[in-house]
């Protein structure tokens, strides 16, 4: 048979067991705050101008005024207001549909109300992480921050509707003056 050599355990020192637990809580505070720190935020929004009315969805197509710049203050993009010779089809702004936006600024986008300004901070594993546009100003990781008016929205439908009615309206005087032209 075996035998089984038993072991004493050694009582504990006084005022050791406070340390112990001092050190256990330290290292789980330490372990949380390493795990805090490798979590990406999210996207902050941030309301300079409060706005009115409903947020777009995530088909909606917005019409802003903003400025696209990185960390360090450089601009790397910047949208201008649509200059169409027929007012009343589009809204001023720069006509941009959230389906194709990077993930942050769709999800930004969709808590801003129209008239509003508003600042968003986009994480890079929210903008285009690792892997920016290729030839675009912007680095590898980079988080975006973006200054915006958010002028109007309206659905994807309607602007697509609303392209065409422009792009006919466009056809017709181009024919209407090729064929004064051709008199």
């Amino acid at each position: 048979m075996t035998e089984i050599t038993r072991v004493p355990i050694l009582p504990i020192k006084k005022g050791s067991l406070p340390k112990l637990w001092i050190g256990v809580a330290a290292a789980a505070l330490a372990g949380a705050g390493l795990a805090c720190a490798t979590v990406p935020h999210g996207v902050e929004v941030v309301e300079i101008t409060a706005g009115v009315g409903a947020s777009p969805s995530e088909n909606d197509v917005i019409f802003a005024r903003y400025v696209g710049k990185l960390s360090d203050g450089t601009v790397f993009d910047e949208g201008k207001d649509v200059d169409l010779p027929i007012p009343g089809i589009f809204p001023q702004g720069q006509p941009l549909p959230l389906s194709q936006m990077v993930p942050g600024f769709r999800e930004g986008a969709m808590k801003m109300k129209k008239g509003g300004k508003y600042r968003l901070v986009i994480p890079a594993d929210k903008a285009y992480g690792a892997t920016p546009p290729q030839g675009a100003p912007i680095p590898p990781n980079a988080d975006l921050t973006f200054e915006i008016e958010l002028v109007d929205f309206m659905s994807e439908d309607d602007f697509q509707s609303r392209l065409g009615m422009f792009q006919q309206m466009m056809q017709a005087q181009a024919a209407k003056q090729g064929g004064e032209a051709a008199k």
